[in-house]
């Protein structure tokens, strides 16, 4: 009897089914398995379709020629491919340096009783669910404050974007912070280093793998963004290429609008091999940031 009542005040049924076995736990794990196959078999029938629509117009005149509305068998990408260059390295600029510093202040330095940090908080964690077309609206905004007449420049587009994904990277970089141990820090500062010494010598090298992690997944996102930047006016197709954050630019989402809008069958199979190069672009980043994490990552 002593042994029945342990079993029972610890939880463990001596008789009928468990909650891992009943008929709707079943039915449910069931529902979310097949909604994790059907949206991966509709991405993959996706990509697949557009591989096989776009890969022979992978030629040299998707890379070398400008958009054409003449000759549309031979348009190409080239300002597009060039200004998305430009926009993604001046949105890195912007804002990995920024959202790492807000989350080490956040992390390291913030008291965290005071209503202006706690207000900082909220509305971070708000900002991560704002759509895209919000911060295009803002960046207009504050190329407006600058005195820029044109906002449809490099530095426009990078703006908003900057604003897109700066949320992201400062909850990621916070978490990847969050995971160094907490004897580091205690370490370092036993021996005599300063807080700032701390956080720069210590905690920020360990916490580089997820630092990196998050920044690169958030360019990710942002390089497939056209609401934001359609906002701006950044022009749909244009015959040049992109020689400072200051000059006017396209960017391949837009490129790829532009030619899905167009009747044409050339257009939209240049359009499908387009959605390739953004896609190895996709890949390529987040490659990169794996091999940064597999490179740098520390076991504790």
């Amino acid at each position: 009897m002593a042994s029945i009542g342990t079993l029972a005040r610890s939880g463990v049924r001596t008789g009928g089914r468990s909650h891992e076995s009943n008929p709707a736990s079943l039915v449910f794990l069931c529902l979310l398995w097949f909604s994790l196959a059907f949206g991966l078999l509709v991405l993959l029938a996706l990509v697949v379709d557009t591989f096989v629509e776009g890969v022979g117009r992978l030629d040299g005149d998707l890379f070398t020629r400008y958009n054409s509305t003449v000759r549309e068998e031979t348009t190409g990408a080239r300002a597009a491919i060039l200004g998305t260059a430009w926009l993604m390295a001046t949105t890195a600029v912007l804002a990995i340096p920024m959202g790492i510093a807000a989350a080490l202040y956040f992390e390291e330095f913030a008291d965290k009783r005071r209503w202006y940090n706690r207000l900082l908080e909220v509305n971070l964690q708000n900002l991560a669910a704002v759509p895209s077309v919000i911060y295009g609206l803002l960046a207009v905004a504050i190329m407006a404050l600058l005195g820029f007449s044109n906002e449809g420049i490099v530095l426009g587009g990078a703006i908003a974007l900057a604003l897109l994904i700066l949320p992201v990277i400062i909850i990621t970089t916070r978490e990847a912070v969050r995971a160094v141990p907490r004897e580091i820090r205690d370490g370092s500062l036993a021996l005599g280093a300063t807080q700032w010494q701390t956080t720069w010598k210590q905690t920020l090298p360990s916490a580089v793998p997820g630092i990196a992690t998050g920044t690169i997944i958030a360019l990710s996102r942002a390089i497939g963004e056209a609401a934001p930047l359609l906002m701006l006016g950044v022009p749909l197709g244009i015959l040049q290429d992109p020689n400072g954050v200051l000059s006017t630019f396209t960017a391949l989402p837009l490129q790829i609008f532009q030619w899905t809008s167009q009747s044409q069958d050339a257009y939209k199979v240049a359009a499908a091999a387009a959605i390739i190069v953004l896609l190895a672009m996709v890949l390529l980043l987040n490659g990169l940031a794996i091999i940064i994490r597999n490179k740098f990552q520390r076991r504790w």
